[in-house]
């Protein structure tokens, strides 16, 4: 995936500094999670990889897809993907989107994984915790996985946390054999 996230990258980028610019992060965050989705539609999706329409037809239809959705500079985002049959990127374009606007307005999204539910108390604590170590706002989601048999794994960017203990078993496993 390293490769569409490489060509993905320059269009979120510029539809970033757009954003950004005109102080509509929300409003093209909308925009591109909504235009992403339409590429998973089954029709439209076998229709962005097809020879047999034309750019400017296969922009338009995606555009009416969307509808009022789309403002103007959204509308001529989508033309510029079709032109340049960038369109299949899209769900990347609106993740790495995200992800600079998250940085941009100093929230930075974390998953905790663990083996048994958490309280909303705990869950809490959790954030706070991570608050702190990073100084940055954070927005924790919770899943639970019993796999782990115990523990759980916190990741928040580059930072991962496992103190699960399947993690702390394999850490145990390795230094037992060196």
């Amino acid at each position: 995936m390293a490769e569409t996230t490489t060509i993905a990258r320059p269009y979120a980028q510029a539809a970033f500094e757009l954003a950004r610019a005109d102080n509509t992060l929300s409003v093209w965050s909308e925009m591109l999670n909504l235009a992403a989705a339409v590429t998973h539609d089954p029709q439209l999706g076998a229709l962005i990889s097809s020879p047999r329409i034309s750019r400017s037809q296969l922009a338009e239809l995606f555009i009416g897809v969307c509808g009022d959705h789309l403002n103007a500079q959204g509308q001529n985002f989508i033309r510029l993907l079709a032109d340049n049959r960038r369109l299949d990127v899209l769900t990347e374009i609106a993740a790495l989107f995200q992800v600079l606007r998250a940085e941009a307005e100093g929230v930075l999204e974390a998953e905790m994984v663990s083996a048994q539910p958490v309280t909303e108390a705990q869950r809490m604590q959790i954030t706070a915790a991570l608050k702190a170590r990073l100084k940055r706002e954070v927005t924790l989601s919770v899943r639970t996985d019993a796999s782990l048999l115990g523990g759980a794994i916190i990741r928040a960017g580059d930072l991962v946390i496992d103190g699960s203990a399947r993690g702390k078993l394999a850490k145990l496993a390795v230094a037992l054999n060196h």
